[in-house]
C-alpha cells in the first residue's frame, strides 16, 4: 500500500487510496489520465490497491461521462476541442449529487438581504433552488434557467410576499448553456455592484485559471468578476484540469472555491497552494481553514 509520501516513479505523489469512495477514486484516475496522457489498468490496480475489475468499472463509468476513451489495457483522455460548448441539457444530467451538495453548501454563504450575482450553468441552477428560502435577496443573473427557478418558486408559494427575491435579468444573446452574454449583458453588469458572485465554470486549472469555450461568455464573466466584492466559484471535481478556449480570471481572483467530496487529496493540496478558502461540500471544516460546509 502506498502512502502520501510515495511516488509513482515519475515524481508524482500518490496517496493511500484503498478506502477511497468510488467518486474520489474516479476523480484521481481522471486526473492521472489528463496529466499523463493515458493510464494502464495494471498500473491503476497497483497504485489504488484495488482489483482489476474495480478499475475497469471505474473506466467504464468515466467513459460513459465522456471524459476518457477506453483503449486496450487502459484509457486515454477524450480530446475535446477547446471551443466546444455542450448544451445545458447535455450537462444537466452529469454529477447530479455533487451539484446538489455544492448548491446546498454555497447557499449557506448567503446572508439575508444580500445583493448577489449568479452566472450561468447547471451548478448555479442547482444553487438557485437552495436560495428560494433566503429572504430579501437581490439576484442578478444572466441565466435563463436560474431566473426560471425563482419564477417557478413564486408560483409554488416559495419565495413570495415581502421577503421575495428581486430578480434582475441582464439581457443579451443566448448561448447553448442557456446563458445571456454579449454587449447588452456586459453593460448591465458594469453598472452594478454585488456582495457575492457565484460563478460556475467550464474548466479550472492552475495555469489557465477559469475558462470557457465561449468568447462572449468569457467577457461577460470578466464583468461579473470586476463587479463583485467576493467571488465564489462553484465547480464539481470533474472541472479541475479542464481548459476552455478563453480564460477570464485567474485563481488569484477567486475568494472561495466550493467543490464536492469527489476531489482527491492530491488535488486539494494543489488547490490549497493557490486558494485560501476551499469548501468541500458535505465534509466538516478542516481546523484553521475555510474548508467544509
Amino acid at each position: 500500500m502506498t502512502t502520501d509520501n510515495d511516488t509513482d516513479g515519475t515524481g508524482s505523489r500518490v496517496s493511500d487510496n484503498h478506502n477511497l469512495l468510488a467518486e474520489q477514486r474516479r476523480a484521481l484516475i481522471l486526473d492521472e489520465v489528463r496529466r499523463r496522457g493515458g493510464v494502464r489498468v495494471n498500473e491503476l490496480t497497483r497504485r489504488l490497491n484495488v482489483s482489476d475489475m474495480t478499475v475497469r468499472r471505474d473506466l467504464d463509468a468515466l467513459a460513459r461521462q465522456g471524459v476518457v476513451e477506453k483503449v486496450h489495457g487502459g484509457a486515454v483522455p477524450v480530446i475535446e476541442a477547446s471551443s466546444h460548448e455542450p448544451g445545458f441539457e447535455a450537462k444537466s444530467g452529469l454529477e447530479l449529487g455533487a451539484k446538489e451538495a455544492i448548491g446546498r453548501a454555497a447557499a449557506a454563504l448567503v446572508p439575508p438581504g444580500s445583493a448577489i450575482a449568479l452566472a450561468g450553468g447547471t451548478t448555479a441552477f442547482a444553487l438557485a433552488h437552495h436560495l428560494l428560502d433566503v429572504p430579501d435577496l437581490t439576484v442578478v443573473t444572466n441565466s435563463v434557467r436560474v431566473a426560471d427557478v425563482f419564477q417557478s418558486g413564486q408560483r409554488r408559494g416559495q419565495n413570495h410576499g415581502d421577503n421575495a427575491a428581486t430578480v434582475v435579468i441582464t439581457g443579451g444573446v443566448r448561448t447553448p448553456s442557456e446563458t445571456l452574454v454579449g454587449p447588452v449583458a456586459d453593460r448591465a453588469i458594469q453598472s452594478l455592484h454585488f456582495d457575492l458572485l457565484f460563478l460556475g465554470v467550464h474548466g479550472i486549472s492552475v495555469e489557465a485559471g477559469l475558462s470557457t469555450p465561449n468568447l462572449a461568455e468569457a467577457e461577460t464573466n470578466r464583468q461579473f468578476v470586476r463587479s463583485a466584492r467576493r467571488v465564489v466559484v462553484i465547480a464539481d471535481h470533474t472541472k479541475w484540469g479542464t481548459v476552455g478556449l478563453s480564460s477570464f480570471a485567474s485563481l488569484e481572483d477567486v475568494d472561495t472555491l466550493v467543490t464536492d467530496a469527489g476531489i482527491p487529496e492530491v488535488l486539494r493540496e494543489e488547490i490549497a497552494e493557490h486558494l485560501s478558502d476551499l469548501i468541500v461540500a458535505g465534509e466538516p471544516p478542516a481546523e484553521g481553514t475555510g474548508q467544509g460546509a
